[in-house]
C-alpha cells in the first residue's frame, strides 16, 4: 500500500500568508500541519509516499519534507494544476500503479490515526473506505448516505436540502479500481474532477465502497480561525510541561514547553502553550493556547490564543488575541500618539 498526500492548492483563504508559503506548512503548536499528517501516515508502516504539490509553493513543501527520511519514507513529488482531488489521483497514476493507497489532505488534522482504517480496508477487501464525521452544517460539505451495513449508497456535494450530516473529511482509502471510475467522470461546473463523483461512479459500477465514522476531532485548517482552533486543540492534547529555557523573575504555570535556549524575563506564561528556540519573552504575559515560533521577541506585550510564527517581533502591544502572525513580522505600538500605522499585504483581515 502507498500513500498520496495532497499538499497543493492556492490557499486563497489564508492570504497573504500563502503568497510566500504553502498553506500546509503553517504551524500549529510550532509544527507544520503537514507534519502531523505525515506522522499519521508513518504510523501505518507505509513507506512509499507521493506528495501532490502546487507549482507556486511546491518548493516550500520539498524544503520541509526533503527525502522523507525523518518519517522513513521514499518520497515522490508530483506537481499538479489545482483541477480537483480526482484529478490529483489521475496525475499520480504512474506513481500509484496497481497498488491500493491512502489519500490524505495535507491541511486536515484529526485526533485519530490511520492504522484502524488501513486494517479495516485490508481485512474486508474493500475498493474504497471513506472517512466521515458528523457536522452541524452539512450544506458546507460533501455528504454521504449509508445503508444499514455501512455501505455508501449516495454522495451529494454541499446539499441545499440536508440529507444527513455525515461529511467527507478528506481521508480516503482506495484500491486501483478508483482509476477506472475517474476515467468515466467529467469535470464539474467548477471545471474540476471531483472525488465525490469518482466515488459515486465506483458505487454505480458495483465496487465495494464503505464508510467509517471518525470517533475523534477533525479540523480543516483552511482559514485563520481554523488554524487557531487546531493550535488550541493540539496544545490541549499533546503539550506536556517541559521548561528547559532560562526563567528569571517570572511565573510559568501549567503545561508549558520552552526550548532550552529561550529566555523568560519578568513575565508570566500560562499554559497550555509552546515557546520555540531562541525566543525572548520580556515584561510580558503569554496566555493559554499560544504558540511562539523560533527566533521571536515578545517585549512589554500581552498575548493570548495566538499563533506567532518564526522571527516575529511584538513590542509594546497592550493586548493581542485571536491572531495569526506571519513569520518575519514586526508588530509594535507607536508610543507618541494613538494613530495606527499599518503595512498590510493583499487579502488581509484586520480588527483594530
Amino acid at each position: 500500500m502507498k500513500a498520496l498526500v495532497l499538499s497543493g492548492g492556492k490557499g486563497t483563504r489564508l492570504r497573504p500568508l500563502t503568497f510566500t508559503c504553502a498553506k500546509q506548512l503553517i504551524p500549529v503548536a510550532n509544527k507544520p500541519i503537514l507534519g502531523y499528517v505525515l506522522d499519521q501516515v508513518a504510523s501505518t508502516g507505509i513507506k512509499k509516499v507521493g506528495i501532490i504539490t502546487a507549482h507556486e509553493t511546491g518548493q516550500f513543501v520539498e524544503d520541509y519534507v526533503r527525502d522523507g527520511i525523518v518519517w522513513g519514507f521514499n518520497v515522490n513529488y508530483i506537481p499538479q494544476e489545482p483541477l480537483g482531488l480526482a484529478h490529483a489521483v489521475k496525475t499520480a497514476k504512474n506513481f500509484l500503479g496497481q497498488d491500493s493507497f491512502v489519500m490524505c489532505l495535507g491541511d486536515n488534522v484529526t485526533g485519530q490515526g490511520l492504522e484502524a482504517f488501513v486494517k479495516k480496508f485490508k481485512t474486508e477487501n474493500l475498493d474504497a473506505l471513506i472517512i466521515l464525521k458528523e457536522v452541524d452544517n452539512p450544506s458546507a460539505f460533501g455528504i454521504a448516505q449509508l445503508d444499514a451495513k455501512g455501505n455508501i449508497v449516495r454522495l451529494v456535494e454541499k446539499p441545499k436540502t440536508p440529507m444527513g450530516n455525515l461529511a467527507i473529511i478528506g481521508t480516503y482509502l482506495f484500491s486501483n479500481k478508483i482509476h477506472q471510475a475517474i476515467e468515466r467522470i467529467k469535470p464539474s461546473w467548477r471545471g474540476e474532477l471531483e472525488i465525490t463523483d469518482a466515488i459515486q461512479e465506483m458505487i454505480n459500477m458495483g465496487f465495494s465502497v464503505k464508510a467509517e465514522i471518525l470517533n475523534s476531532w477533525w479540523l480543516d485548517t483552511g482559514k485563520k480561525d481554523d488554524i487557531l482552533s487546531a493550535n488550541a486543540k493540539i496544545l490541549d492534547e499533546y503539550i506536556e510541561r517541559d521548561v528547559k529555557g532560562t526563567v528569571t523573575n517570572s511565573t510559568v504555570d501549567g503545561r508549558v514547553k520552552v526550548a532550552a535556549d529561550s529566555q523568560i524575563v519578568n513575565s508570566t506564561i500560562r499554559g497550555p502553550c509552546v515557546i520555540g528556540k531562541n525566543v525572548l519573552v520580556e515584561n510580558s504575559f503569554i496566555g493559554p493556547y499560544t504558540s511562539i515560533g523560533d527566533g521571536s521577541k515578545i517585549c512589554s506585550s500581552n498575548l493570548e490564543y495566538c499563533v506567532v510564527q518564526d522571527n516575529v517581533t511584538i513590542k509594546d502591544v497592550e493586548r493581542l488575541e485571536d491572531s495569526l502572525i506571519g513569520k518575519n513580522t514586526k508588530v509594535t505600538r507607536n508610543q507618541r500618539n494613538r494613530t495606527l500605522k499599518l503595512h498590510v499585504g493583499d487579502f488581509s483581515e484586520l480588527e483594530v
